[in-house]
């Protein structure tokens, strides 16, 4: 039997499971009852690291891009020194395709944000901007396997924190407009 001197929720040898479960105090985890397999929990955990990697991904490809915007070396070889560092492969996989695209379609994408955003001509945006519009717009007409929704508000969060809250408010209304364009011509 627990003493008084035991925590909430201490196990006591005559108690089942399911006593355990019902007399556990509020901090006390408390294991699902019936669960097979992976818990929900362990589940979280998976789609928590692979989101985790995506967005480490993204970041490593907007850094990539941003410091080739200098003109001193190439995307390529700046995201193989950050990869070189850290990342994990699921991370490295999208930096890798996010700047390959970049790179391959830069005249198209920034054809599109004059066409989108034609009172910020490109060439008048801040390197960072143009970082993370280029990324942002590539991520969402090349790269299928990522929601629309869900580039959106990523690359939003990315342009808030890297550039401020007018260039989240940019980034919101380019990418929402690709976003419904793609819808209408489907």
């Amino acid at each position: 039997m627990a003493s008084e001197a035991d925590p909430p929720g201490a196990a006591r040898s005559d108690e089942t499971e399911d006593q355990r479960a019902t007399t556990a105090g509020p901090d006390t985890p408390v294991r699902a009852r019936g669960s097979r397999g992976r818990s929900r929990g362990a589940r979280d955990r998976v789609a928590d690291t692979r989101a985790r990697s995506r967005r480490e991904g993204r970041r490593l490809a907007l850094a990539s891009t941003f410091e080739a915007e200098f003109g001193q070396r190439t995307a390529d070889a700046i995201l193989e020194r950050h990869l070189a560092l850290e990342a994990d492969e699921q991370a490295a996989g999208l930096a890798r395709e996010i700047v390959a695209h970049v790179r391959e379609h830069r005249d198209e994408l920034d054809a599109q944000i004059t066409v989108v955003a034609p009172q910020y001509p490109v060439v008048q945006l801040a390197r960072m901007d143009r970082a993370l519009l280029r990324c942002g717009l590539c991520e969402m007409l090349h790269s299928p396997a990522t929601p629309a929704r869900v580039a959106i508000a990523e690359w939003v969060e990315l342009a808030r924190i890297y550039s401020g809250e007018p260039m989240r408010r940019l980034m919101n209304g380019v990418l929402g407009r690709v976003a419904r364009d793609m819808d209408a011509t489907r």
